[in-house]
């Protein structure tokens, strides 16, 4: 009977007409009660909280005038104030006269749930007292900017928030601004050609702005726009202010050119014959998740690249040696480490005594998966490829095959060799391999010694 009491419920007490503990029957798959051999013999009373003594008192009576409890009754455990637990116990007749059974159920679970609810619960509201704080701050200093400032979003090109001092400015009431498209605010704008002119302006290392003639009023303003992250999406920051004078049209070839290099699709960066980056476009910006130009300009190139330094090595190197450097295939890593395949073009710049490298780099990684395997041109060289024809006929298939897997693995060590400069340890892992099995593969074919 004792193992059944005490495989139905985590605790059963038995209790005399006096309530008197008469036995304690524990759950034998749970440790947490402890030993509770020391609660037999004395009061119930004296194992419950304080508020807890008159619920079980009531039930206890009402139980001893024949009216066996229906609803089950909670009541919290302490023991020399050690520690204290929630047990919801049901009352049940017992063979000895006048006693009774309660059966328990550890309610530490459901209170442990709760409290973790409530925890969330109260974090969630001072979240949300600090965001109405911010809010708050926001509103208060933006009110109080003397200064016109447009939020403008660059997916719609609508302005989000702006101050009563731009509204003033543009001639409109500030109702009437929020939620507007900003070009309307501008003559002679469609709504593609100002956002991409105020996009263009935040690349502007000196700070760039944007001279636009008012639609009221026909006055010339200038615009000097910041772009942030917030929300997953991309907003311009618009400080405008009247300026009387105009600025002079620069160079058709240099705007078409500056335009390419902003808003082109492929990435494209300029950096130091070191590798250090000076620009990059907004289109390598989205290759690596970047927010601004600042968070990659004085960075080294090495960093974004697969292979590190070794690749690094290879984009400068070459374009000194021949000026330009046409295809090389590596990955490029972002801050997350996401990496994406890519071809990357170098071309050596002389810009005064200044080494400026440019790199096209287009993203592959679709093409590669598409592209079919015979698409890929043989690497064996000519006069390799007539060595192993000279075999059929002479050797077996199998023979001709380990002969050509031979030619292509000594053209691409030797191409490694030739990437890296004769650095072999840059070398082997280019081509994925250990230190000693490329010095094993380089005496196999000869090239040891070969420019060492």
């Amino acid at each position: 009977m004792s193992s059944i009491i005490g495989a139905a419920s985590d605790i059963a007490l038995v209790v005399s007409a006096e309530g008197i503990i008469l036995s304690v029957v524990l759950n034998a798959q749970s440790d947490s009660f402890g030993n509770l051999k020391h609660w037999e013999g004395r009061p119930v009373v004296d194992f419950l909280t304080r508020e807890c003594v008159p619920k079980f008192e009531t039930a206890h009576e009402a139980y001893m005038a024949g009216e066996v409890p229906r609803k089950p009754l909670e009541l919290n455990h302490s023991d020399n104030a050690v520690w204290q637990y929630p047990v919801r116990y049901t009352f049940h007749r017992f063979g000895q006269e006048n006693a009774a059974l309660l059966l328990g159920r550890d309610l530490r679970p459901i209170a442990e749930t709760q409290q973790q609810l409530v925890q969330a619960q109260i974090a969630l509201e001072q979240g949300y007292e600090a965001r109405r704080e911010f809010d708050a701050r926001f509103r208060v200093l933006l009110a109080n900017f003397d200064e016109a400032t447009v939020f403008v979003s660059v997916r719609s090109g609508r302005v989000d928030d702006a101050n009563e001092a731009a509204a003033n400015l543009l001639g409109v009431k500030l109702e009437s601004l929020k939620g507007s498209s900003f070009a309307q605010q501008f003559a002679d704008r469609s709504n593609v050609e100002l956002t991409e002119s105020l996009m263009n302006a935040t690349l502007s290392e000196e700070g760039g702005r944007v001279t636009l003639k008012a639609s009221r009023g026909r006055q010339t303003l200038v615009v000097k726009p910041v772009v942030f992250r917030a929300g997953g999406q991309r907003v311009l920051l618009c400080r405008i202010a009247s300026d009387e004078g105009t600025e002079k049209s620069p160079d058709v070839a240099a705007a078409q050119a500056l335009d390419l290099f902003r808003t082109g699709s492929d990435a494209m960066i300029f950096m130091t014959g070191k590798g250090v980056i000076t620009s990059v476009n907004e289109s390598f910006l989205d290759v690596i998740g970047a927010a601004h130009l600042s968070d990659v300009v004085g960075r080294s190139f090495a960093d974004f690249l697969g292979r590190g330094q070794i690749d690094l090595s290879v984009l400068t190197d070459h374009p000194k040696k021949g000026g330009q450097m046409r295809i090389y295939a590596t990955k490029l890593i972002n801050d997350l480490g996401a990496r994406l395949t890519v071809e990357i073009s170098a071309t050596h710049l002389e810009e005064a005594n200044d080494v400026v490298i440019g790199c096209v780099i287009r993203d592959v990684s679709r093409v590669e998966a598409a592209r079919p395997q015979s698409s890929v041109p043989s690497p064996m060289a000519p006069e390799s490829a007539r060595n192993v024809m000279d075999l059929v006929g002479s050797a077996s298939l199998k023979d001709i095959v380990a002969e050509t897997t031979d030619v292509v693995e000594k053209m691409c060590i030797e191409t490694a060799v030739e990437l890296t400069g004769n650095n072999r340890v840059a070398a082997a892992e280019m081509l994925g391999l250990s230190r000693q099995s490329l010095y094993v593969k380089l005496r196999k074919y000869g090239l040891l010694s070969k420019n060492g």
